[in-house]
């Protein structure tokens, strides 16, 4: 993958994961890491079943949580004290 098709599956990826052409796995990460961002409190053994039926182990899913509460933790910390993203974010979009 060139860098352009690579920036365009990058920009169907933040229009809509669901219909960016993802695989089965990647598309239950994604699942995962939205919900695990956006409801953290509603999180079950159901999410971690999802995976564990996607072909995630447990250190998987262990690792994948931590990077997914890193990036929350560090886009809360940026937000709070108006650190503006880089350009390259703006041209994706970013949620309100």
């Amino acid at each position: 993958m060139d860098s352009d098709e690579g920036d365009a599956f990058v920009h169907r990826i933040v229009a809509d994961w669901r219909e960016a052409g993802l695989s089965p796995e990647d598309r239950a990460l994604c699942g995962f890491a939205t919900r695990l961002t956006r409801n953290p409190s509603r999180m079950s053994p159901v999410d971690l079943d999802r995976l564990r039926a996607a072909g995630f182990d447990d250190r998987a899913i262990h690792d994948a949580t931590q990077v997914i509460g890193f990036f929350n933790y560090i886009t809360r910390i940026a937000d709070a004290l108006g650190v503006e993203p880089e350009e390259f974010i703006d041209e994706w979009g970013r949620e309100e």
